[in-house]
């Protein structure tokens, strides 16, 4: 990735970087206490730090300058999110567009900066090892019935933007608990990024083995921010799905929708 180039560019970085760090700093001393309310008087449920996070990362986003909109509904009732993973971004614009509780790799646990936030939001951390995926499905299980929408990226990693691994089916296994309440679905969201004007269109990617700080600068200094699309699809229901049928369509659906939305980009272009 790019580095800042000259005064402007580290001028960016400064302007859109420092507020950014401001917010997310407020956002976490002002949670505690209410993480604190919510357990003495919900519980294991979560009725307002998600919706805390979401206005955190609403205002993190417009600090960097990166415009986004939201397509569909969030889904009604219990059930989970599965997205496709691009970025860094997808926690900002995810959270932005509804409140969820990201599944993460628990290897995110240990990276400086991100574990604060990903203790603070509760995120949940799986650990890739078959023996403990019933362990796993419990959980999930638990937090379902908690109320927690639950978002999990099924790629297991992260592109560029431009495509849709296949979705891994192990996790979706957590969802077919025959304790977790009548009617369970699964929500399909496609996340799409638009690069800035005359930008690589895989500019807001981050995968491989690309440094975090690097692609962190070259956002904040980049001249012109582009559009984040998040596109929430209709929800598919749980019932009569096997962990790989469950997959299986969400998968196609996600992929169809990056797709059909960068297809009119290049069409508009």
């Amino acid at each position: 990735m790019p580095r800042p180039q000259g005064v402007r560019g580290w001028w960016r970085v400064v302007r859109r970087g420092v507020p950014a760090i401001l917010v997310l700093l407020a956002g976490v001393v002002a949670i505690l206490p209410l993480r604190g309310a919510e357990r003495v008087l919900h519980g294991p449920r979560r009725p307002w730090t998600g919706v805390h996070v979401q206005i955190v990362c609403r205002l993190v986003l417009a600090c960097i300058g990166l415009r986004w909109r939201r397509e569909g509904r969030p889904m009604r009732g219990p059930g989970a999110v599965v997205a496709n993973h691009s970025s860094w971004l997808d926690i900002l614009t995810l959270n932005a567009a509804m409140p969820v509780f990201f599944v993460s790799k628990s290897e995110v646990r240990g990276w400086p900066g991100i574990n604060i936030l990903t203790a603070v939001t509760d995120t949940h951390f799986v650990v890739r090892d078959p023996r403990q995926a019933g362990a796993q499905a419990a959980q999930f299980a638990a937090r379902i019935r908690a109320g927690h929408r639950l978002l999990f990226f099924p790629e297991g990693t992260s592109t560029d933007g431009l495509r849709v691994l296949p979705f891994k089916p192990a996790l979706f296994q957590g969802f077919l608990d025959p304790d977790l309440p009548d009617g369970l679905a699964i929500q399909p969201v496609s996340a799409i990024y638009d690069a800035p004007p005359g930008a690589d269109p895989r500019f807001y990617g981050w995968w491989a083995d690309m440094a975090l700080a690097d692609h962190l600068l070259a956002v904040l200094s980049a001249p012109r921010q582009g559009c984040a699309r998040i596109v929430l699809h209709p929800p598919v229901p749980v019932a009569g799905e096997t962990r790989k049928t469950l997959a299986r369509r969400c998968e196609e659906v996600v992929r169809r929708g990056v797709q059909d939305r960068l297809a009119l980009t290049e069409n508009k272009d």
